[in-house]
């Protein structure tokens, strides 16, 4: 029975493929194993939903060895969630990526960049599906070296120097998060996570402790891009190529998110993390500031990139908001908000992709006149763009509907406005792309230089797969929210007993 074995095979999988992409050498092969691989993972994922929400939590120990003496991998409502985040971005995001990376990579390096894709999807979901909390830091080394390979790849000289720049802050930020799971053990003597959270509760008073959970909270903080340690993202966004874009946009900041809530309610506890951690004073005025500060400079943007880069910024913004309110509607908005702005943010940087295919520049100027010349790609970006002002009937409406009824539970109802105009900087940067794709006279330079047409379909159906689901569950929420809700519940019931994972 291959069913038991689902949480170790979501992450062998990816990681066998891997080098199996060095041993073919030929980049049309590679793809075809990489897309054929996500979509074995994102079936898994799918599995293992269904598995945890009809039967609980799911428990692996790897060699046969038993917690907390091996190694465990534990599936519960909410790492099924974001496991379902992650494969199903990869898939959609692999069809994309054929045209895509034969544009914007040396043919030479072609079956090097799937192989760097999957280390870092193996990455991904090895940080979400282990219950060890080394193994997160293993598995998030997997996938920040990897990233790192994948955002040099692209056509600018200035990927290199995003590159290197993500390289330095992702090193402080990963050596942060080893320094607090090194203190954990000092102090606990495990590294299973359900085994530390069932200790650290006699030891809640030992100041290595809050040093513990004081480093754990920048390192991720840095992996986050929670302002003001977003330095990394802007350029590794922008220059990256355009499949990595999307695919990271999508996900490695949700997994971040994720490796935030998982250590600050199921092995701290939202006792000890947001009362004796004055938790609750520092990471909302930062939301705060991400929301605005994020929004305000993607209206000076003119790489749209780059604008969609530090809208990113706010969006996370949303999701920490929601996480520090501690509540169950406080979480469910964060948490679905993972969900909702993997889809938009992904559509969005996807139809970017499908702009710069055609044109070789997402340069405001030159997308003049483009919603004649690329109307469906257009109509993708401007729909996305409305999920992320939130506009009723889109994913993004869900979201910041779950986060101002969370603000307003807790008796916060001026956070509640400045989630609203936060909302409104959103219409001025989308404004700008709507304004110059349709209302400005067409770039003639830039149409003498190459026939501008409607992309291929084998990068449309992708770019609309994810728009067209931004949509369908701002009507039909029974999916995110459903399951959001669920994990927030289960977060929140689980703290301080160990359940969690």
């Amino acid at each position: 029975m291959i069913s038991p074995h689902l949480p170790i095979l979501q992450v062998v999988i990816p990681l066998l493929a891997a080098p199996a992409c060095v041993l073919l050498h030929n980049g049309r092969l590679t793809w075809l194993l990489a897309l054929a691989v996500s979509w074995v993972c994102l079936a898994i994922s799918l599995l293992l939903l269904g598995q945890v929400m009809d039967g609980g939590t799911i428990s692996y120990a790897l060699g046969g060895w038993a917690a907390p003496w091996g190694i465990e991998y534990r599936i519960d409502p909410l790492n099924a969630f974001v496991l379902l985040i992650v494969s199903g971005i990869s898939a959609a995001a692999l069809p994309f990526a054929r045209a895509s990376v034969e544009r914007e990579v040396e043919p030479e390096q072609i079956h090097l960049f799937y192989t760097m894709y999957l280390l870092c999807l193996t990455g991904l979901l090895g940080i979400v599906a282990t219950g060890d909390a080394f193994n997160v830091f293993v598995f998030l080394e997997i996938s920040s070296l990897s990233s790192y390979a994948l955002i040099s790849l692209g056509q600018d000289r200035r990927a290199l120097t995003a590159a290197f720049q993500y390289l330095v802050l992702g090193t402080i930020g990963a050596t942060f998060i080893l320094i607090g799971i090194g203190l954990a053990y000092m102090v606990t003597g495990t590294l299973n996570m359900a085994d530390l959270a069932e200790r650290l509760p006699a030891v809640a008073g030992n100041r290595t402790v809050r040093v513990a959970l004081a480093f754990l909270t920048v390192g991720i903080g840095l992996k986050l891009a929670l302002f003001p340690l977003h330095l990394w993202l802007p350029n590794a966004y922008t220059y990256a190529p355009s499949a990595v874009s999307a695919f990271l946009a999508a996900t490695a900041t949700k997994v971040s998110a994720y490796v935030l809530l998982r250590f600050l309610f199921t092995i701290f506890g939202v006792d000890f993390s947001f009362g004796a951690m004055p938790l609750e004073v520092i990471l909302p005025p930062l939301a705060i500031l991400a929301m605005f500060v994020g929004s305000l400079v993607a209206i000076f943007q003119e790489n749209v990139k780059r604008m969609l880069a530090y809208s990113s910024i706010a969006q996370i913004g949303y999701i920490v908001l929601g996480i520090s309110l501690a509540s169950v509607d406080g979480l469910t908005a964060g948490i679905v908000h993972l969900f909702n702005h993997a889809l938009i943010k992904g559509g969005m940087f996807l139809a970017l992709g499908c702009v710069f295919y055609r044109l070789g520049s997402v340069s405001l100027n030159d997308l003049r006149g483009l919603g004649r010349r690329m109307p469906y790609t257009m109509a993708a970006f401007v729909v996305g763009g409305l999920g992320l002002i939130g506009v009723p009937l889109t994913a993004g409406f869900i979201s910041k509907w779950y986060l101002v009824t969370g603000v307003l539970g807790a008796g916060l109802w001026p956070v509640a406005v400045l989630v609203l105009l936060s909302s409104l900087l959103a219409v001025v940067y989308v404004w700008r792309v709507v304004e110059a794709a349709y209302f400005a006279p067409v770039n003639e330079k830039v149409g003498d230089k190459v026939a501008v047409r409607e992309a291929p379909l084998s990068m449309l159906v992708p770019t609309w797969i994810l728009i067209a689901a931004s949509v369908y569950f701002g009507i039909d929420t029974s999916l995110p929210v459903g399951a959001a809700r669920d994990a927030a519940a289960f977060l929140l019931g689980a703290t301080g007993t160990g359940a969690g994972l």
